[in-house]
C-alpha cells in the first residue's frame, strides 16, 4: 500500500484522479527529506544546527520535514529531495511515476541515504534508467529544466523535486583579509543559522565582528545584518571582504557598550587571543551589553563562561562543542 505523505500527492497517480501536471504537483510539495554529512569534528554542531532548524534532534544522516529549507543555507545539508509520489517498493514507486502528467526537460539522480548500504553506481544507474523510462516527456541530460531525486529511505521510495548544495562557503575561505583565529567559514555559516532558523524579518548583529567571517555568510543568505567592532584598524577589511563577494552591510566602530538599538539575535565571538585578551570582568560587561539590544545571543567561547552568562541575565538554551584539533570552541545559545 502506497504512504501518501499529503493530499497533493493523491492526485499525482492515476488511481481514477485527473493527473496533475508537473509543475502543479512542484508547487504542491509539502514535506521534503534531507541528507546530510559533516566532518567527525562538527557532528555536535551539525546536530545543534538540525534541532534549531527543523526542531528534530538526532545523529541520523536523513531528516524529513515539512519546512522548506535551501540545501545551500547549511554547510551540513547535502541535498534535498520534496516528495512527488513514494512506494513501500520501487516497483510500487515506478506505478506512482507512470501516473504522472508529462513533463520535459527532466533529469533523474539517485540519492545515497547516508543511513543505509551506499548502493553500487551499476545498480543505482540502472534505478535511474528504470524510472526514468516511465515517466512521460522528454529527459534532458545535458541542460535539465527539472532534477528529480530518486531515495529509498529505508521503508519506502521516493521520488521528488531534488536540489544540491552549492557550499558557497567553500569560496568564502578566500577572501582578501582574514587571521588565523577568525571563525571557519562552516562553522561561522552553522553559528548563523543557529541565530537565524528564519532568515525573513530578523534582523542580527556581530558587535565583536572581527575581519567579519559572521557578516560574510549572514549577507550572502540574504539576511538582515549588521557588524561593529572597537579596533579601527580591520574595518577597511572587513568591508573589503564583504565587497570582494558581491555583498553589503553597516559596519562601524564601535563597542558593544555603545550599541544601541533592538535586534533579533546576536553573535558574539568572544575575544581569547593574546592580542585581544580580555578578563572575566569584561565578559560580564560584554554579555549585559548584549542582554540590553538583543533578547537572543549565540556566543562562541574558548572558555568556560558558564557562569558569566548567568550573572548577565541569560539562560543557556542549548549548545555544542567544535574542535580543530586540540583547539576546542563552544558555541551556546542563549535567551
Amino acid at each position: 500500500m502506497v504512504q501518501w505523505t499529503n493530499t497533493a500527492l493523491r492526485n499525482c497517480t492515476s488511481y481514477g484522479d485527473e493527473s496533475k501536471s508537473m509543475k502543479t504537483l512542484l508547487n504542491d510539495i509539502g514535506t521534503y527529506v534531507y541528507t546530510f554529512n559533516w566532518e567527525p569534528n562538527e557532528e555536535a554542531l551539525s546536530a545543534l544546527e538540525r534541532r534549531t532548524l527543523f526542531g528534530i534532534d538526532t545523529n541520523d544522516g536523513t531528516v524529513e520535514s515539512t519546512t522548506k529549507i535551501d540545501p545551500s543555507r547549511s554547510p551540513f545539508i547535502k541535498e534535498r529531495i520534496g516528495i512527488i509520489c513514494e512506494g513501500e517498493s520501487i516497483e510500487e514507486l515506478i506505478q506512482e511515476v507512470k501516473g504522472l502528467e508529462a513533463f520535459d526537460g527532466f533529469k533523474i539522480v539517485f540519492v545515497q541515504n547516508p543511513d543505509l548500504e551506499k548502493v553500487g553506481f551499476k545498480k543505482l544507474r540502472k534505478i535511474e534508467k528504470e524510472v526514468g523510462l516511465h515517466l512521460k516527456g522528454e529527459a534532458d541530460l545535458d541542460n535539465p529544466s527539472i532534477w528529480l531525486g530518486i531515495l529509498n529511505t529505508g521503508d519506502r521510495w521516493i521520488l521528488g523535486e531534488y536540489s544540491k548544495n552549492e557550499a558557497v562557503w567553500l569560496r568564502h575561505q578566500w577572501k582578501p583579509n582574514s587571521y588565523s583565529t577568525a571563525l571557519g567559514t562552516r562553522v561561522a555559516r552553522a553559528v548563523v543559522n543557529i541565530a537565524a532558523p528564519e532568515t525573513e524579518g530578523v534582523k542580527l548583529i556581530d558587535p565583536c565582528c572581527g575581519i567579519g567571517t559572521v557578516l560574510v555568510e549572514a549577507r550572502s543568505m540574504g539576511i538582515d545584518i549588521i557588524g561593529s567592532d572597537r579596533n579601527p584598524l580591520i574595518l577597511s577589511g572587513v568591508r573589503e571582504n564583504l565587497a570582494y563577494f558581491g555583498l553589503d552591510a553597516e559596519v562601524s566602530l564601535k563597542d558593544i557598550r555603545e550599541v544601541t538599538g533592538q535586534y533579533d539575535a546576536a553573535i558574539i565571538d568572544l575575544p581569547y587571543n593574546l592580542c585581544s585578551v580580555i578578563t572575566v570582568e569584561e565578559q560580564l560587561e560584554m554579555l549585559q551589553s548584549a542582554r540590553r539590544f538583543a533578547s537572543k545571543v549565540v556566543i562562541v567561547s574558548v572558555e568556560d563562561v558558564d557562569d558569566v552568562i548567568g550573572k548577565a541575565g541569560f539562560e543557556i538554551t542549548d549548545r555544542c562543542e567544535v574542535s580543530k584539533g586540540r583547539f576546542v570552541r563552544q558555541v551556546i545559545v542563549c535567551e
